[in-house]
């Protein structure tokens, strides 16, 4: 006989099982508070801005044409600041215990589409590192750029700044509390059918018709110790009798 479950049944096991499922929930939003507050390490970033231009013409004037290649070459920038080239002058201005495969890993540098301007973030645990690593990854670029391609228009649009208060941005403890919410209550409704699934007990006169697969022709009510006659009482209806 093919099963069917019904929307009433879900209901039933959820509400059944609406404990479990709770302290699941609660578990893992626990659990991700606790790493997110306490074992993960804050990050912080900071970024500067860096426009690029090809050299002066006179005037100071750009025509179309100088512009479209200066959008071409911006990949070969974002290639080149992040070269051993230029971190490895980083390192050495700012006297860091790394690696130039280690820095790399710290920074991302993009451009906005049709933009000449491009974007250097640098992420690290100590917020004043990461504002020194940008400013000095920008000037030592501005300055090596001039050697390696012949450009010799950088201008440091905005560096990076300290602020008074910094905000890491990762991680971020509120978010992962909310995805430990979701997980924890879709793993508690999971264990709540695979238990209901598993239990292969008879409790109802239903599950007995659905066992046997025949149909039930009667019913015993459970009668309570107190709707039951005492042998007293019985004794003395007997002697009533005779």
């Amino acid at each position: 006989m093919e099963e069917t479950i019904s929307l009433q049944d879900l209901f039933k096991t959820l509400k059944k099982r609406a404990i479990l499922i709770l302290l699941t929930m609660l578990l893992a939003v626990t659990a991700a508070g606790v790493i997110s507050f306490l074992l993960l390490t804050p990050i912080y970033q900071a970024s500067t801005q860096i426009l690029v231009n090809q050299q002066k013409m006179e005037q100071n004037q750009f025509n179309t044409q100088d512009i479209q290649a200066n959008l071409q070459l911006i990949n070969t920038y974002n290639v080149i600041i992040k070269s051993p080239a230029i971190l490895s002058k980083v390192i050495e201005n700012l006297d860091l215990n790394t690696t130039p495969a280690q820095l790399n890993g710290k920074i991302t540098v993009n451009s906005a589409q049709n933009s000449q301007v491009v974007n250097v973030s640098v992420q690290d645990p100590e917020p004043y590192m990461a504002v020194d690593i940008a400013n000095t990854t920008a000037e030592v670029f501005q300055e090596e750029i001039q050697k390696l391609m012949n450009v010799d228009n950088v201008n440091i649009l905005s560096p990076a700044v300290l602020a008074e208060d910094p905000k890491p941005i990762k991680p971020d403890p509120l978010l992962n509390m909310a995805i430990a919410a979701v997980i924890g209550l879709m793993l508690g409704v999971g264990i709540a059918f695979l238990l209901e699934y598993l239990d292969t007990t008879v409790k109802t006169e239903q599950d007995i018709e659905e066992l046997l697969n025949l149909p039930i022709l009667g019913l015993v009510s459970p009668i309570s110790e107190g709707d039951m006659p005492s042998a007293k009482d019985s004794l003395q209806r007997r002697r009533r009798k005779r």
